[in-house]
């Protein structure tokens, strides 16, 4: 495991074996201590995951469910919109999805990042299996981040290890759930990437639906991708590090700071090319904060408790939890 320094040096590694199969984990910057102990069961805002190792990474909604799934053993969570917990729905491990980062939805199909396994899973909202991929086996350190689904329907897949985005074509995400397994298509390729570090990470797409923004986790920077001509070009924007999970309504773009803890509204530009910080707001027991998604007139944000995961620090709440917070 890493080791710690001060509360004012830079927590650093370069791999980490995670898993019988040697699975790396870029080099991440972690708090130098705890957050204060938390038990929150009785906040209104406060949406529990009925696991004791749920170590929520990512969380998604549709007009239905809340979801979200653990990066420690890879079960996925469901509770319905309003719920004040969420229960297991995907048992961890399952056709080997034994870790899980990124989760989205898009109709009536649900996404699931495998994170250092090199997975990635399309489930029918009903949990039957349409598809599982594996990352092109390149012999080089994998981990399979966060997704987005674009208004064509065709999913695109960071790798914050490899300097990569992935597409998975629409026809395969509505296919029918016959549990089949691919290889994952390397659709474009990424600049700027630090060996050992974890670049990119969060994904969506402009408004307009032509171009993806992706944020590097190590560096802090947007960058815009057009998709009709693989262009990528750095948004003019201030350099958010350890930018996490993303989510975008509109114009505004909602960035999760995991070691920060915060979470950031950004406007874009009319042209996606520039992106202006409007505010940035923590919570009281904000752990880790690597998630957001955007469910109605609220935001939805995990306490991850990462640190504990990672280090194996004691955990700082013995409930793992997500938020609701105002989208103002």
């Amino acid at each position: 495991m890493p080791t710690r320094t001060t509360a004012h040096a830079t927590w650093q590694r370069t791999l980490l074996t995670l898993t019988a199969a040697s699975a790396a984990l870029a080099a991440l910057t972690l708090p130098a201590t705890a957050a204060p102990a938390h038990d929150r069961k009785g906040n209104d805002d406060t949406i529990t995951v009925d696991g004791s190792r749920a170590f929520p990474e990512s969380v998604a909604a549709d007009r239905h469910y809340v979801y979200t799934a653990s990066i420690a053993d890879g079960t996925v969570y469901r509770g319905r919109l309003g719920a004040r917990t969420l229960e297991p729905f995907l048992p961890g491990g399952q056709e080997g999805r034994t870790q899980a980062t990124g989760i989205k939805t898009t109709g009536n199909r649900l996404l699931v990042a495998g994170a250092f396994t090199g997975r990635f899973f399309v489930y029918t909202n009903t949990g039957k299996l349409v598809s599982s991929y594996t990352v092109p086996d390149t012999g080089t350190p994998t981990l399979v981040n966060d997704q987005t689904v674009a208004p064509d329907g065709d999913v695109y897949i960071t790798d914050s290890l490899r300097a990569v985005v992935y597409r998975i074509p629409a026809a395969e995400v509505n296919a029918p759930a016959t549990g089949a397994h691919r290889t994952l298509e390397v659709a474009y390729r990424l600049p700027d990437y630090v060996a050992g570090q974890s670049n990119g990470n969060g994904i969506v797409t402009t408004p307009d639906g032509k171009s993806l923004i992706i944020g590097y986790w190590y560096s802090g920077a947007l960058y815009r991708l057009t998709l009709a001509t693989g262009e990528i070009r750095r948004i003019a924007a201030p350099a958010l590090t350890s930018a996490d999970g993303m989510a975008r309504r509109g114009n505004t773009l909602y960035v999760a700071r995991s070691v920060n803890n915060e979470v950031v509204d950004l406007r874009l530009s009319g042209d996606g090319t520039r992106a202006a910080v409007v505010s940035a707001r923590t919570y009281p027991g904000a752990d880790t904060t690597t998630g957001v998604a955007v469910s109605g007139n609220r935001l939805l944000v995990t306490n991850s408790q990462m640190d504990s995961f990672l280090y194996g620090d004691p955990l700082t709440s013995p409930v793992f939890t997500l938020d609701s917070l105002p989208l103002r």
